[in-house]
């Protein structure tokens, strides 16, 4: 079990940042992802894995003027 922005997700292992916004069904072009305080680059979102009982946050990065 791993924690994004404070709810449960189910863990699987090889499970990657960007199978954990799929499963979230986050598809903000702009987001930021931290797993336990550690920022993940965009390019690693789908070769970085996140460990089980990870904490992770994303964050929708808004921009404008």
């Amino acid at each position: 079990m791993i924690t994004v922005n404070g709810e449960p997700l189910d863990w699987k292992p090889g499970m990657t940042v960007q199978d954990v916004l799929d499963a979230k069904r986050y598809t903000f072009r702009m987001i930021g992802v931290w797993i336990n305080d550690r920022p993940v680059p965009k390019n690693e979102f789908t070769t970085t894995e996140v460990p089980d009982g990870a904490v992770v946050q994303a964050v929708h990065m808004v921009s404008g003027g």
